[in-house]
């Protein structure tokens, strides 16, 4: 039974994760205040929405950060920030446990709808002649061919988006979480009743 519950266990901060780290750092990203990363909503053209990236350094040395799209098409403008996507901020000579958060406001632009347009963070922690990179991504809102004309930012609470027709939504983590649980109780009864012939 303490292996069911520690594989549960696993299960979920597997599921619930939202930072990165490695030996040279740490990244936490957060999209309207809810953790990276953020699925299942969906946002209007020209609808702002706001990314707030901490980088923390474990050297010395560099670290540049790149706020990107993975996808051909650049589907987002940045409203506000200190870099447009795709531009890298350059953070030069810094100090172990030097720490610094990024906020951008974002807004899809139009060149892109009726389907998802991931936003990814690219970290590069750089001492001489090694480097080590974090990169995920921060939310993957599917873009409506609509036009925002509210004062309320994207909603990620949760919100239905539309899918292609002939395709399911994805399930939710929790729904995940219960099916994993109720296969491996499964496969656990059967084992015990096995072991006891």
């Amino acid at each position: 039974m303490k292996l069911v519950l520690f594989i549960i266990i696993l299960f979920l901060s597997i599921q619930t994760s939202f930072a990165a780290e490695n030996e040279y750092g740490i990244v936490n990203a957060w999209f309207n205040g809810k953790n990276a990363t953020v699925e299942g909503f969906s946002m209007k053209i020209g609808e702002p929405a706001e990314i707030k990236v901490e980088v923390i350094s474990k050297i010395d040395g560099n670290v540049y950060i790149e706020l990107n799209e993975p996808g051909i098409t650049k589907s987002y403008n940045v409203v506000n920030g200190l870099s447009k996507f795709d531009e890298s901020i350059d953070n030069l000579k810094i100090e172990s446990g030097w720490s610094k958060t990024f906020t951008w406001i974002v807004a899809p632009n139009g060149a892109w709808k009726n389907g998802n347009a991931p936003i990814n963070i690219f970290v590069e922690f750089s001492k001489i002649k090694t480097d080590k990179k974090i990169q995920f991504t921060i939310a993957n809102p599917y873009i409506l061919d609509e036009q925002y004309s509210s004062s309320t930012p994207a909603q990620t609470t949760g919100a239905a988006q539309p899918s292609p027709t002939g395709t399911s939504s994805p399930q939710a983590p929790f729904i995940s979480a219960l099916v994993a649980l109720a296969v491996i109780l499964g496969v656990w009864t059967i084992k015990k009743k096995t072991n006891r012939r």
